[in-house]
């Protein structure tokens, strides 16, 4: 049996046996570069005779598994673009170890409608506390729906385009990042922003939100706060928070770091230390305006 390259052309169809279209068919399968229809082409058509399918069963079988198949590359393509620091999926975050989520809140989230809707989802919290879980459960979630997400840190976003501007490329990188559907910006407030460097992350925020694209946010940082995270800059900070804001769901976390914890149990630190930023950085808890 001759096989058909995607740049060979095909037989013209002619009369004959069964086994002359069916070879047809294993031709036009792999012309069309669809490799695992064409591989189970013969088991699926002997299953189709033996159970006596129908022509549109035998041939939304035969696709199925093409497409589950290309949805798999490119969810495994989607997670490799991210570049995720660990994998982390929401299912397995502990509500019990932080009781100030209210999981009917990442339920929602984890419908997707955030990310047609444009909505930006703010995670605040001290440290070990589960934000950085969460944002990657969310950019888990929206590879596995087949969009792009890409994962940083504030600080190595706000580096990364500082450098585009010493090369002179800093509108392709800010347009690099807006191809992703859902960009995640860990840490945010960590460390302070130089004024450049604030200046740039400030231009990725605004960007983003005049296209309708989401941003995740983690940081330890309460709102009243984010003078500090861009640079002592405090009306850019407000313009910064006004985009973010707009339409978006806020998350406060409050509760004691995953590892605090853990050191307690383990006896090496002592089990009633207390420390300000167990308090988190501002009241309350989760709000969609």
């Amino acid at each position: 049996m001759t096989v058909a390259t995607p740049d060979t052309p095909l037989p013209a169809p002619a009369e004959g046996t069964g086994a002359t279209y069916e070879a047809q068919a294993s031709a036009g399968l792999t012309h069309l570069g669809l490799s695992v229809a064409g591989d189970q082409l013969d088991a699926a058509a002997q299953r189709a005779a033996a159970e006596g399918w129908s022509y549109s069963h035998f041939l939304g079988y035969l696709l199925d598994a093409e497409l589950r198949h290309r949805h798999d590359k490119r969810v495994q393509l989607n997670l490799q673009f991210a570049k995720f620091p660990v994998l982390k999926r929401l299912d397995a975050f502990d509500y019990r170890a932080q009781p100030s989520v209210d999981h009917r809140i990442i339920d929602e989230l984890a419908n997707g409608r955030f990310l047609s809707e444009g909505r930006n989802v703010v995670l605040l919290g001290p440290p070990g506390v589960g934000k950085t879980h969460l944002a990657i459960g969310l950019g888990v979630m929206t590879c596995e729906r087949g969009h792009r997400v890409f994962f940083t840190t504030a600080m190595d976003l706000a580096q990364r385009l500082t450098r585009a501007v010493d090369s002179n490329r800093l509108k392709r990188a800010i347009n690099a990042l807006m191809q992703p559907k859902l960009l995640i910006i860990d840490e945010v407030g960590y460390l302070q922003c130089d004024p450049v460097q604030a200046s740039l992350l400030f231009q990725v925020i605004c960007q983003r939100y005049q296209r309708g694209q989401p941003i995740c946010l983690t940081s330890n940082k309460a709102f009243s706060e984010w003078a500090y995270v861009f640079g002592d800059d405090a009306v850019m900070a407000s313009a910064a928070l006004d985009r973010l804001l707009h339409k978006s769901t806020v998350i406060n976390i409050v509760g004691e770091s995953y590892r605090l914890r853990e050191k307690k149990q383990a006896g090496t630190i002592a089990a009633n230390l207390v420390t300000p930023s167990q308090r988190g950085p501002a009241a309350g808890g989760a709000q969609r305006p």
